[in-house]
Parts: structure tokens; C-alpha cells; sequence
């Protein structure tokens, strides 16, 4: 299917699911300018679909009430864009979303001719997307079920939770999403505890009970704004480390996304990163050994002075 068609019924697809859309919002969608949209509306119409036009600023595009499409048959693209959606949520939740997960996959080969199906199991062979998640969630599948039927209930719940502190403590949150953010499982919600919006690793919870009260999210808040604004650190300073010829590539390849990397002429690189605290970027460059030198800042080269000297003595020997 070409790409104009594509959009075409995509666009009678989007008209269908909302009553009015303005041609940007639409041109934000399938990612075309105003005027391209405004040609696509004419192709429409000249196809016979009953295209509603309202002119001004408050204006917009509606199909007429009452038209809907035939049943949809599915491209190969599109069949292996939904079984693959099954297998991510699958990996990501865990059981939470099983039967419906089934039930995606058993309409889909059911609707499916044969050699669209075939098509979809070799795509499902050959794009293989794992490792998702940082640990095996299995054991909180209850709890992340519970939270998402707390959630869309607007339901509170208290929690027995463990922070960096190791110190359990007893909350009662309002919850307003759960995030799935670097491997990891989080809530978002509003701790009454702390009075403000909190941010949980769900495999810290270790009780969670539903409480007799209702909440009102609110209307503006955004799970995604507040997921990446807060769950990027601040840089205090930043580290600038050589590491040897030897164990450059390594460096490149594991890092090379977000450090700053120069090479240089012995084949050694000079990496730049920020930092917000000492010590990670103390144990970041005690993991390379004698192959990583700090030039700057001078606190994080004295941290690592005294953290050799410490493992000097507790394995029996001074350091120089």
C-alpha cells in the first residue's frame, strides 16, 4: 500500500475515533504540513467519503455522522506491528496483560490469510526485541496489578516502603501512573507523607493495601513530563578521565551515547562526563583499574587516592 494511501485511511480512521480534528493536529499526526492535509480532504471527498468542513480559527474536519468503514484487513506491516506490541507488553508486564495478549494474537491469525500470516512469523523471528527490563518483575506482577486498577479507579493506597535508607516507612499515596523508565518499574503519585508528588520503584513496595478513599488527579498533570524532568540528575561537576589504548574501543562502545570521547595520538581517549555526587564516579573509574587516570575535578582524584589506599589495607598491604 502506498504511502498516501496509507494516510488516507489513516486519516478516516482518526475522523472516526474523534469528532473534529484541525488540519494541524491532523498534519501533526501523520506528520505532513497543513496543505498536504488540506489535499488529502480533497482526495477524500473525491473518493465519495462524506467529509464535513467547518471554516475559521474554531473550525475543522468531521466525517459525517454515522459513517464507519467496512471491516479492516490488516497489511503485513500493521499484523507484525501488533504481534509484536503483544510480545512488548508481554515482556514488560509480565502476566498482567495475558489473556488479552492471547486474545490479540488468536484474532489476529484468524483474520489473517495464509501468507500474511507466514510473513508475521518470520518478522517475529527475525526482529527480536529482549531484555527489557532490568529485573524479573514476576514476583510484583500483584502489585503492579493492583496499582493499575488503583489507578483507574482514582482508588489511594497505602504502602510499606523501602527507600535508600533501608529503613521501611508507611504511606498513603494517591497514585496517578506507573512508569516503566530505564528497565525499571515506577508509580508516580502523590505521597500524603511528604505532601508532594513522589516517584516509587515499585520492587521496593513491600506491602500494599487499598484504602477506602477516592482522589481527583490532576486535570494537567503529564506522567511523561514529570518522568523525564525529574529522573534526570543535575550535574555538579564534571570528570575528565584518560583511559588506555587497550581498553578504549570498550569504553566507546559502552558509553559512547552519552560521554563526551576525543581520541588521541597513542590511541588513548580523554572522556568527559557530569556527575552529581563522588561516588559513582569513584567506583566508575576503580572499575577500570590501572587503565583509567583522572585528570579533573581534584576532589574526585583525591576520593579515588583514598579509596586505594582503604582496599591497600584491607588486603593486607600499603599502599605507596
Amino acid at each position: 500500500m502506498s504511502n498516501v494511501a496509507t494516510r488516507l485511511l489513516s486519516l478516516i480512521l482518526m475522523l472516526q475515533s474523534q469528532g473534529s480534528w484541525k488540519a494541524s493536529e491532523l498534519g501533526a499526526e501523520l506528520g505532513v504540513s497543513e496543505r498536504t492535509v488540506h489535499r488529502y480532504m480533497e482526495m477524500l471527498e473525491e473518493m465519495g467519503i462524506p467529509i464535513y468542513t467547518e471554516r475559521g480559527p474554531y473550525g475543522g474536519f468531521a466525517l459525517l455522522r454515522g459513517y464507519r468503514l467496512p471491516p479492516l484487513i490488516f497489511t503485513a506491516e500493521e499484523a507484525t506491528v501488533l504481534t509484536m506490541g503483544a510480545s512488548l507488553v508481554q515482556q514488560i508486564w509480565g502476566r498482567s496483560y495475558q489473556d488479552a495478549i492471547t486474545s490479540v494474537r488468536a484474532k489476529l491469525n484468524n483474520v489473517l490469510p495464509d501468507d500474511l500470516r507466514q510473513e508475521v512469523a518470520e518478522a517475529q523471528d527475525t526482529l527480536v526485541i529482549c531484555g527489557l527490563t532490568a529485573r524479573d518483575y514476576q514476583p510484583w506482577e500483584g502489585t503492579l496489578r493492583t496499582l493499575r486498577e488503583s489507578i483507574h479507579h482514582h482508588q489511594r493506597v497505602s504502602l510499606r516502603y523501602r527507600g535508600f535508607s533501608q529503613i521501611p516507612t508507611s504511606r498513603e499515596v494517591d497514585p496517578y501512573a506507573l512508569s516503566f523508565y530505564g528497565g525499571l518499574w515506577y508509580l508516580v503519585g502523590f505521597c500524603h507523607l511528604r505532601r508532594e508528588l513522589r516517584t516509587f520503584r515499585v520492587d521496593r513496595i513491600q506491602e500494599l493495601t487499598l484504602v477506602h478513599a477516592r482522589f481527583n488527579p490532576p486535570r494537567d498533570f503529564s506522567a511523561r513530563d514529570y518522568m523525564l524532568r525529574t529522573m534526570q540528575f543535575e550535574a555538579r561537576t564534571t570528570a575528565t578521565v584518560q583511559l588506555e589504548s587497550t581498553v578504549a574501543m570498550m569504553v566507546r562502545e559502552r558509553y559512547g551515547h552519552w560521554m563526551e570521547i576525543a581520541d588521541q595520538d597513542d590511541g588513548s581517549v580523554i572522556v568527559r562526563f557530569g556527575i552529581d555526587n563522588l561516588n559513582w564516579a569513584t567506583g566508575w573509574v576503580l572499575s577500570w583499574g590501572m587503565t583509567a587516570t583522572v585528570l579533573e575535578p581534584p576532589e574526585l582524584i583525591a576520593r579515588v587516592r583514598q579509596e586505594v589506599h582503604a582496599l591497600a589495607e584491607r588486603y593486607g598491604e600499603k599502599a605507596e
